[in-house]
């Protein structure tokens, strides 16, 4: 009898653990996916400063300033939980910044304005911490995947509701090309 009660025991004490973790992870995604909110929008913020700057300089290059804005628009109205919209709505942003930014070298007075030098400094910096986020939030999402997908925790996340997380991650690979500039 008092065998049969420790082992229900610790099998509750087991469970218990296995739930705990499981949502120890899902807070961790959650957490993760707030900081790459959080950077995409300070970057969203900085774009129309960006072009602000650069109409003065480049005003033939009005259909890469719209496109740039257009895609901003874009990436801000998907829904904060769809990862793989936002990644790829962001990765075409990010293809058209480079562009904005790859204008400097043809104009040689946009590269020496100072307005212009500091945003490209606070992007270039946001950039960076935007991809600490992206490797943050993919590992809280591994982290929380695994213990899913594991035996015997997927018995536990199943019964209580626990999902996978998508990555964030650029899945077209015309994304991944350096953006060109033709004049």
């Amino acid at each position: 009898m008092y065998i049969a009660l420790g082992v229900i025991v610790l099998v509750a004490l087991y469970l218990v653990f296995v739930y705990n973790g499981l949502v120890r992870a899902r807070q961790m995604a959650e957490e993760a996916w707030s900081g790459i909110d959080v950077q995409l929008k300070r970057r969203a913020d900085l774009i129309p400063n960006l072009i602000e700057t650069v109409k003065g300089y480049a005003a033939h290059e009005k259909t890469t300033l719209e496109e740039l804005v257009e895609l901003r628009n874009k990436a801000q109205a998907v829904p904060s939980g769809d990862v793989a919209g936002r990644a790829q709505a962001e990765g075409l942003l990010g293809q058209a910044l480079g562009r904005v930014i790859a204008l400097a070298e043809a104009y040689p007075d946009l590269k020496a304005n100072e307005n212009f030098a500091e945003l490209q400094a606070s992007l270039e910096t946001m950039e960076g911490e935007l991809q600490m986020a992206r490797r943050y939030y993919n590992g809280a999402a591994r982290d929380l995947n695994v213990k899913v997908e594991s035996f015997p925790s997927n018995l536990v996340a199943g019964q209580f509701g626990f999902a996978k997380r998508e990555y964030f991650e650029i899945t077209n690979e015309a994304d991944r090309a350096v953006p060109t500039v033709k004049f």
